[in-house]
């Protein structure tokens, strides 16, 4: 490309970038929020398709395993108060057919993960005599929700106004020019979430980064609301405060149900770790990027970041951090697939990993990576397979040894009300429990090992109270 062309392209480029900063500013995005998706738009206006090849990285092998750390049973109260904790809270259950967010599901009758997260603040609070800070991030859909039902049911925990991170817009763009899409049909779809790595220029833009550091918080553990087994630990906490590592990554073996999943790597070049999600992966290394034993970890999305750190880095590079790109190709209606194509770009809060010399990554149990995703994971977590702490921990239960029970439903039981009339059986013992079609559960059944059950009618089929184990019960035409 010529020199004329090239200046004509940024010219058009500067044009762009002007127009998406009037868009965002109109909508009363944070300037830290507007600096990061300029950035975004730039690398991907320049040519980036965000991709990481196979040859330029190596497998991630040195790896602290949590095994191997000293071991602390007990808080240290002055760490506690140097200590956030931040849930990421913005996400609404409506893949489970909700229309609230989904922290407010119930993990018990009367508990849910809104109320366990904060029990174990609380119960922090009142046991160490730290006083570990609390913060959610919402986004606009999550919050009225969210503080409702923290002001009713966890007083304790302060005015939820000032417990929140509010999580800011990105606009969605049009494919073919790049810039902001117009869709006068429904305003509201020409924006979309702009991902967990909004967390950092949220900190940044609300004040809440200066707030913190002034008030003498120096550490941040960040994870999604609706990962229970998320919760501080004395012995990672411990590590991190005593390391020089200014990035900590919780990351768990990847397994052949994690193969499409992201997975940690080594870039060649500097020999930093990052996060490589398929996304980014080019199609003829797909096979490479599903390889467990070549690409061992995944991230847990569980992250420890030292705020002083994060601040002086993302001063460094202009109030933002240098974040790798995930461009999504969707339309701007999402069920019209015949409306405006656009991109969604994204960034994952992990992939900051990258951006810190010296980041480091755990190796930790499975046990702190419990996302709850669909109706199976919830009914898995509903049962005796798990045990309920007063302190609000969830743990798999000490006769499952730490590896949790597998539930796998068809598509009747997609939407949380489906699990009503489903019954909950005994799963502390079960490997594997499949259920397809329509069927009930009585009080006292009992899994034990593989199980599957079949019912190929469309009448309910009621499961008699008994142990089944290894075996498959099917109900025929």
């Amino acid at each position: 490309m010529d020199g004329r062309a090239t200046e004509k392209t940024e010219l058009l480029m500067n044009e762009t970038a002007e127009k998406i900063r009037e868009k965002m500013e109109a909508k009363g995005v944070m300037n830290s929020a507007i600096l990061a998706f300029l950035r975004a738009y730039h690398l991907i206006a320049s040519g980036s398709r965000g991709e990481i090849s196979e040859e330029t990285i190596v497998s991630a092998d040195a790896v602290v395993d949590y095994e191997d750390l000293p071991v602390y049973e007990q808080f240290d109260p002055e760490l506690l108060a140097q200590t956030v904790v931040i849930k990421l809270n913005g996400g609404l259950g409506t893949s489970m057919g909700l229309e609230k967010v989904k922290s407010l599901l119930e993990v018990r009758p009367g508990v849910s993960f809104l109320d366990l997260m904060g029990r174990q603040i609380l119960s922090l609070r009142e046991s160490t005599g730290g006083e570990v800070r609390f913060l959610l991030m919402n986004s606009k859909a999550s919050s009225n929700d969210t503080g409702e039902y923290l002001a009713k049911s966890v007083p304790e925990l302060g005015d939820p106004a000032d417990l929140e991170l509010l999580q800011n817009w990105a606009p969605k763009l049009e494919r073919e020019t790049l810039e902001p899409v117009n869709h006068p049909a429904s305003p509201e779809l020409e924006w979309c979430p702009p991902g967990h790595a909004d967390v950092y220029p949220t900190l940044a833009g609300s004040g809440w980064l200066d707030r913190l550091l002034e008030a003498g918080v120096r550490y941040a553990f960040i994870s999604n609301s609706d990962n229970l087994g998320a919760v501080l630990d004395p012995t990672l906490l411990k590590a991190f405060a005593a390391g020089d590592a200014p990035f900590v990554m919780e990351v768990t073996r990847r397994t052949a149900a994690d193969k499409k999943g992201g997975h940690l790597a080594t870039r060649r070049e500097d020999g930093r770790l990052l996060l490589r999600e398929v996304a980014q992966c080019p199609e003829e290394d797909l096979d490479a990027f599903q390889d467990i034993e070549r690409h061992r970890y995944f991230n847990t999305n569980n992250i420890w970041v030292k705020l002083e750190q994060l601040k002086e880095v993302m001063e460094a590079s202009g109030g933002v951090l240098e974040l790798p790109v995930i461009r999504n190709a969707k339309t701007v209606d999402p069920r019209d697939p015949t409306s405006t194509p656009i991109y969604q770009l994204e960034q994952a809060m992990g992939s900051a990993i990258e951006c810190f010399e010296g980041a480091l990554a755990v190796n930790v149990p499975r046990s702190r990576f419990a996302p709850v995703k669909g109706t199976s994971d919830l009914f898995a977590l509903r049962s005796d397979a798990y045990v309920v702490g007063e302190d609000g921990r969830v743990q798999l239960a000490a006769a499952r040894t730490g590896r949790p029970p597998v539930v796998k439903f068809s598509d009747e039981y997609k939407l949380v009300d489906a699990l009503e009339g489903l019954g909950q059986p005994s799963l502390i013992g079960a490997d594997e429990l499949c259920v397809s079609g329509p069927v009930s559960f009585q009080e006292g059944v009992v899994i034990e090992g593989s199980v599957n059950f079949v019912n190929e009618t469309t009448e309910t089929k009621m499961v008699a109270v008994g142990t089944y184990r290894d075996q498959e019960i099917r109900w025929s035409k």
